[in-house]
């Protein structure tokens, strides 16, 4: 029995072993067949996933030009700067490291090591470096450190147009002004980078694997304003606002006939280009669309229009001024050059600037007395023919609305509307009255107010922007050439108040505001006004709107005659002097 297994065991085992060899082989067999070829997709990236990282290609953000004669010219460009930043996975010796940079940037050493202590694969270490601190660094060739060039934008004419241009953040959005309201225009579409990089996080470009989505760069905006009418407004704007003591104040020129902003400032201002350093953040609006006040007697003339218009007045009508008018037992009364009672004409009403005859004008609307029928058609031209309480849709950020009360909903309805025919008790931006004003004295069209003359897209392609007419018939051409010639008689009558010298051969037309401030708690200030003037230049007809704001202004006299007045007397002069504005035929 013995003998019989010795002389078996040795084929056996050998069958045995070969047995088991083939057992083995067939396994790894199979295994590296699962692994290469059923699960080769899934291998092959998660081997990658440490190296594939997505990189964004920042698009270049639109450069914005404005008039400049017959050519246009940049206002706001692009410039390149460099963003520090570090692989901390990288970067071994860290304080070694701190100590290098921290000779080329502002951060100090030890806020440098905090950066590359983060748990992060990508620490920014500084922004904003140049050519030179960029060159410099890279001379250091510090594992894990790199350079990323981005584009900033920089603002050539330093604080022209400041608050009608506004700024991009260090997030690359732009904030206020064009930058805000064409933000998605101007940035472009970012590309993408899908990258296999190498152990130190740097791209193979060349690698095979690498998806590349090209992005689109931002399109050119050219502008309506042109740079030398609103370098001179802006300097005869500061000088006003000094003259009167005022600590704040806007100004703009509209073109009548196409809503086309030729030039709008704003004091105080700032530089775009150091954002960062600007402490009070109101001067990032511009007040002309974004701050809307009470405007005071700047509305007589639209009151004036409303009632022409719907047939309650006409040219030649006039009534008895008893210098006080009682709507709901409240008193409404003049100022105290009205020279009293007597009987007063439509002139009258713009030259004397008469509160008891733009009520009188409302009590016409409602049949001779103020009522729902004077309320409603005075709430509807304020509103649907004046564009009053909504946006004008001009390309800015943060436009306001302004507020026209309900006339069917409130306490004391008919004072509060007989104080809205005279700009009290509502509130507008200086741009919704420019673009009122000028669609009554053109003979009845609105322009929408805009700032852009053309967009110009990556290609070259160039497509203009023709005016916006939003309404026609919002006056009739009686009523129009009717307040026309009023407000050219309170220019006659009153410009040695204003500080204009007349220009016979002109058409100059124009009207004072005089407001006053109401407290946060009700009711007004018995010190505390805002000045306004709104008027128009031309020759045969209107060619410019020009309004004028001036916020407590601290002067003697009236604060739309004798802050905002010499203002518009300056814009007004400036026009017909520098700009082409052509005489009348006869």
């Amino acid at each position: 029995m013995h003998k019989e297994f010795d002389s078996q065991s040795p084929l056996s085992r050998v069958r045995i072993f070969y047995a088991a060899l083939g057992v083995v082989m067939a396994v790894f067999l199979i295994r590296l067949f699962y692994l290469q070829v059923i699960k080769h997709d899934y291998y092959k990236n998660s081997a990658q996933s440490g190296q594939f990282k997505e990189y964004q290609i920042p698009a270049k953000r639109g450069v914005i030009e404005a008039q400049n004669g017959d050519e246009t010219v940049p206002i706001v460009l692009n410039e390149i700067k460099y963003t520090l930043f570090a692989d901390p996975v990288y970067v071994k010796d860290k304080e070694s490291a701190a100590e290098k940079i921290d000779q080329f940037i502002s951060a100090s050493k030890q806020e440098i090591i905090e950066n590359l202590e983060k748990d992060t694969r990508y620490s920014v270490l500084a922004k904003k470096l140049d050519a030179d601190q960029k060159s410099k660094i890279e001379e250091l060739d510090i594992k894990g450190i790199g350079l990323r060039e981005e584009s900033y934008r920089t603002y050539p004419q330093g604080e022209m147009a400041a608050s009608l241009l506004g700024f991009v953040n260090d997030e690359g959005e732009g904030k206020y002004g064009i930058e805000q309201a064409l933000n998605d225009q101007l940035k472009g579409v970012p590309g993408e980078l899908n990258a296999i990089t190498d152990a130190q996080g740097v791209p193979l470009v060349s690698n095979p694997e690498n998806v590349i989505k090209e992005g689109k760069d931002g399109e050119r905006v050219i502008l309506t304003i042109d740079m030398s009418m609103q370098q001179q407004l802006e300097a005869i704007l500061k000088d006003g606002l000094e003259k009167a003591r005022s600590d704040s104040g806007g100004a703009f020129i509209m073109d009548v006939n196409t809503g086309a902003i030729k030039a709008m400032a704003n004091f105080p201002t700032y530089n775009p280009g150091e954002f960062f350093n600007v402490e009070d953040a109101r001067v990032f609006n511009n007040s002309n669309v974004s701050n809307p006040y009470e405007i005071g007697s700047v509305m007589k003339p639209l009151t004036m229009a409303a009632a022409l218009d719907n047939g309650s007045v006409q040219p030649g009508d006039s009534f008895y001024d008893s210098g006080i008018i009682e709507v709901d037992n409240e008193k409404i009364t003049n100022v105290e050059e009205s020279g009293g009672a007597g009987t007063r004409t439509l002139p009258d009403i713009l030259r004397l600037s008469l509160n008891t005859g733009a009520t009188w004008l409302l009590s016409q609307m409602g049949g001779g007395t103020i009522n729902d029928q004077a309320r409603n058609t005075w709430h509807k031209y304020m509103v649907e023919r004046y564009g009053y309480s909504q946006q004008t849709g001009i390309e800015q950020g943060y436009e306001a609305e302004g507020i026209v009360p309900d006339p069917n909903d409130g306490y004391g309805l008919n004072i509060q509307y007989a104080n809205t025919s005279f700009g009290q008790g509502m509130t507008a931006t200086p741009v919704q009255v420019g673009a009122a004003l000028a669609s009554v004295i053109n003979g009845g069209t609105y322009y929408q107010p805009r700032l852009v003359e053309s967009i110009v897209s990556p290609d070259g392609t160039r497509t203009d922007k023709d005016p916006i007419i939003k309404r026609t018939g919002v006056v009739s051409p009686v009523a129009s050439d009717t307040v026309r010639e009023n407000m050219i008689n309170v220019i006659n009558s009153n410009h040695r108040v204003y500080g204009f010298n007349l220009r016979p051969e002109y058409m100059v037309g124009g009207k004072t505001g005089t407001a006053q401030i109401p407290k946060p708690e009700g009711g007004y200030y018995e010190n505390k006004y805002n000045g306004t003037f709104t008027g128009f230049v031309g020759g045969d007809s209107p060619e410019y709107v020009i309004v004028v704001r001036t916020n407590e202004p601290n002067v003697p006299g009236y604060a739309g005659s004798k802050a905002a007045g010499p203002i518009f007397s300056a814009a007004a002069t400036m026009l017909i002097d520098n700009f082409g504005v052509l005489p009348r035929s006869n």
